[in-house]
């Protein structure tokens, strides 16, 4: 009797067992034979499982993760860099929109401790959208 339990296998890639079973059903993880009754998952399972979980990290949806598994497999390092790519811009327009949104709560934040009259500018400016 070889190999590692589904919690053991969760615990080793930092996650939950609902979430093993979870990446199991969107077919990012495969789900071993019951053998002895127990499902047994081998080391290359933690790998995938890391990887997928590194992936989702990075800003990979799970469909892209499923895409980038199956690069892995095909060894497709140009389309692996198109994706990556197309992640890196994703992330700067994110970044772009949380540099926007971190200083206009500056400016909120700056014009209500400037007086105590009034209505808040942070509370008024949250009501008019």
């Amino acid at each position: 009797m070889s190999g590692l339990t589904i919690s053991r296998l969760a615990s080793a890639g930092g996650v939950g067992v609902e979430t093993v079973r979870y990446y199991q059903r969107r077919g990012l993880l495969a789900e071993p034979a019951r053998g002895d009754g127990i499902r047994r998952y081998a080391t290359e399972d933690i790998q995938r499982l890391r990887f997928i979980r590194s992936a989702q990290t990075a800003g990979f949806t799970l469909e892209e993760i499923g895409e980038l598994l199956a690069l892995d497999a095909l060894n497709d390092r140009a389309k692996a860099r198109e994706m990556a790519a197309a992640r890196m811009a994703a992330l700067d327009v994110k970044i772009a929109e949380l540099q926007a949104a971190c200083a206009a709560l500056a400016r909120l934040t700056k014009a209500c401790a400037g007086s105590d009259e009034g209505p808040c500018p942070i509370l008024a400016a949250f009501e008019a959208h």
